[in-house]
């Protein structure tokens, strides 16, 4: 994790913590890899989720910058992704991370309350797992609807083709779908970040953005329907970089504006889709405080 923390700041280096705890956790097959930075005074929980180009390490320098004394800090590592082993990796699909984190989730509660916070395609996975499993709240870079045409022209390198997504994804031969091909034919990589050095680190890092995923595995998240926005009960706090080139905030826009639970908007400043820029990071790391003491203040709660 330290080459991903060479690209902040030199005050922000100064306080990563770069020696989180590693622990393994087992889930039908999945030997799944657990970052943990523990604190049983701290009277909240944070579960850090990543997207289709990152893995718990790549994303623990800028969530350990939520300072120690405030939250639990807890990553897990996706199939497929990390340091996580799967016994049959072709046979992985999306309805398997929203399974593996709910269930996680449930085996982790310990009375405290949880806040997920999600990065790319990891928020709406945060937001599909805290409105089935149960959370205080979510904080999320972008909340990507992948059946919206809009999200999936911008999702995949192929435009408004919006690869392997709607009538397309029917059209896949079941004799191909435990291929497994590099995410970066798929995903624009070259716009993970403004910084050119660590979008190439993300496309290179076989823990991410390297990876080989089934076709499987993208069709059922291209097609996958997420809980309505109308049915959310889980406060939302979409945590946006304001010059993202990637995923422009008018798409998470659409799904944030229809969710019935409190919702509201961060813009990161002149921080790109991987939001290492000041003083967007600032911006990063001040939502979640704020969301965190929401929370410890009782303004949100788990369900039931």
């Amino acid at each position: 994790m330290a080459d991903y923390a060479d690209f902040l700041a030199v005050s922000w280096r100064e306080r990563v913590d770069l020696a989180p705890s590693s622990t393994w956790w087992n889930w039908q097959g999945h030997q799944v890899h657990v970052l943990r930075r523990k604190n049983a005074d701290a009277s909240v929980r944070v579960l850090l989720v990543h997207g289709a180009g990152g893995h718990s390490a790549a994303l623990w320098p800028i969530a350990s910058l939520l300072p120690k004394d405030q939250a639990e800090l807890i990553a897990v590592d996706m199939p497929l992704y990390g340091e996580t082993v799967s016994t049959d990796p072709s046979a992985v699909r999306y309805q398997d991370w929203v399974a593996l984190l709910c269930a996680f989730v449930d085996s982790e509660d310990d009375g405290r309350p949880l806040v997920l916070l999600g990065a790319s395609i990891g928020g709406m996975l945060a937001y599909e797992v805290a409105a089935r499993a149960g959370a205080a709240a979510v904080v999320a870079t972008s909340l990507l609807d992948p059946r919206d045409r809009h999200a999936r022209a911008v999702i995949t390198r192929f435009g408004a083709l919006g690869i392997l997504g709607g009538a397309l994804a029917g059209l896949l031969p079941g004799r191909l779908a435990g291929r497994q091909i590099p995410i970066s034919w798929v995903a624009a990589l070259s716009k993970m970040s403004r910084d050119p050095g660590l979008s190439r680190l993300c496309t290179a890092d076989s823990r991410g953005g390297g990876a080989r995923v089934p076709l499987g595995f993208l069709t059922s998240f291209m097609t996958y329907r997420h809980t309505p926005p109308e049915e959310m009960q889980i406060p939302v706090t979409l945590a946006h970089p304001a010059k993202d080139d990637w995923t422009p905030v008018g798409i998470s826009l659409r799904w944030l504006s229809r969710i019935a639970a409190p919702a509201d908007l961060v813009m990161l400043r002149e921080s790109g889709h991987f939001p290492i820029e000041d003083p967007g990071l600032a911006d990063l790391v001040g939502a979640v405080e704020r969301v965190v003491q929401r929370v410890n203040d009782g303004q949100t709660a788990k369900p039931g």
